[in-house]
């Protein structure tokens, strides 16, 4: 069982940028690959980014690419998502997850926890 809880999110301007952490509970976290996805009102939840259990895989969304990275410390059993150069269409809840296979996924069901959620909104 692993519980997750995200945090960092907040009101940034078009061009600014967030960081957004995830910390997991559980002796196991090192043995999850973790993904962020966000949902935005009246759309389905959305793949961003994904890291392998290692941190040494990660894959991102086009939409996001280049400006967003993902990261993971193991041993604070925290994932990351540092945002940069956000846009207003950026503007959802995003929602941490842990998959408990190692190899990466972007679909929603490929995961089998998930955090609460942290808004992220960004004013033009």
């Amino acid at each position: 069982q692993v519980q997750l809880v995200e945090s960092g999110g907040g009101l940034v301007r078009a061009g600014g940028s967030l960081r957004l952490s995830c910390a997991a509970s559980g002796r196991t976290f090192s043995s999850y690959a973790m993904g962020w996805f966000r949902q935005a009102p009246g759309k389905e939840r959305e793949f961003v980014a994904a890291i392998s259990w290692s941190g040494g895989i990660t894959y991102y969304a086009s939409s996001v690419k280049g400006r967003f990275t993902i990261s993971r410390d193991n041993a604070k059993n925290t994932v990351y998502l540092q945002m940069n150069s956000l846009k207003p269409e950026d503007t959802a809840v995003y929602y941490c997850a842990a998959r408990a296979n190692y190899g990466l996924g972007s679909k929603p069901y490929d995961y089998d926890y998930w955090g609460q959620g942290t808004q992220v909104t960004v004013s033009s």
